[in-house]
């Protein structure tokens, strides 16, 4: 009899533990890592090496500052950030004038509270033509 009841507290113990483990790892999602905080104010990500790839976001929320491993792809747009992320338009005709061509993109979410444009225009160099491409690749192969 005493075995049968050591058993079932042991199987409680363990049907329990899991439950007790969730309700921390809640805890630590909601505000930031171990804090009761509920309004955090997180930093941009500054990549560890370089301009891009793993680095550290700084968080604040009252006299409390945490830091969290980040990411910064290396293909971001250093002009808005790379925690703003916009939907953009097709790339408009070529301006002969500047030999650009020019989109728009809209906000479509910003993350960990960044300071966002609602609107951004990035423009690029225009593409030379297909035939000037073509003449070039013949150029090298007579090399």
């Amino acid at each position: 009899m005493q075995l049968r009841g050591f058993l079932l507290l042991a199987l409680l113990t363990l049907l329990a533990l899991p439950a007790a483990v969730a309700k921390k790892k809640d805890k630590v999602r909601k505000g930031g890592p171990g804090s009761e905080c509920a309004e955090w104010t997180w930093g941009p990500c500054t990549p560890s090496s370089k301009d891009c790839g793993v680095g550290f976001r700084e968080g604040t929320c009252g006299a409390q500052t945490q830091r969290i491993r980040c990411r910064v792809p290396c293909n971001w747009k250093k002009e808005f950030g790379a925690d703003c992320k916009y939907k953009f338009e097709n790339w408009g005709a070529c301006d002969g004038g500047s030999g650009t061509k020019a989109r728009q993109g809209t906000l479509k979410k910003a993350r960990y509270n960044a300071q966002c444009q609602e609107t951004i225009r990035v423009t690029k160099p225009c593409t030379p033509k297909t035939k000037a491409k073509a003449k070039a690749k013949k150029g090298k192969g007579k090399d």
